[in-house]
């Protein structure tokens, strides 16, 4: 996911001004700030949608696996190791269990 292009300190610090002073000059400056707010917004709604659908169909062949394995079928790993080619999410042959959870980030969120 892509960065915000907006300095949300710079933001707050405009709209914080503009209330405290309601001079003309500092409110349209904070006013400017709303078409880049609206945009960031539309941003993250389409980039949350995406993550939620991803998470589903990553759900869904997680399941499927289990019931696959449940079921006796001679692959049932087929449906994780689908999903995660369909994105380019394989693991690389060189690394373990270990590793690959070593490895795992949570993404910091910036205030």
């Amino acid at each position: 996911m892509n960065r915000p292009v907006l300095d949300l300190k710079e933001v707050r610090t405009r709209y914080q001004s503009a209330t405290q002073t309601g001079a003309p000059a500092v409110l349209r400056a904070a006013l400017a700030d709303i078409p880049a707010l609206l945009a960031e917004i539309d941003r993250l709604r389409t980039a949350l949608a995406l993550t939620r659908a991803r998470y589903a169909n990553l759900l869904a062949a997680a399941r499927a696996t289990l019931a696959a394995h449940r079921d006796g079928e001679a692959d049932p790993l087929f449906y994780v190791y689908d999903e995660l080619a369909e994105h380019g999410q394989l693991p690389p042959a060189h690394r373990g269990p270990a590793e690959l959870l070593a490895h795992a980030a949570i993404p910091r969120v910036e205030a």
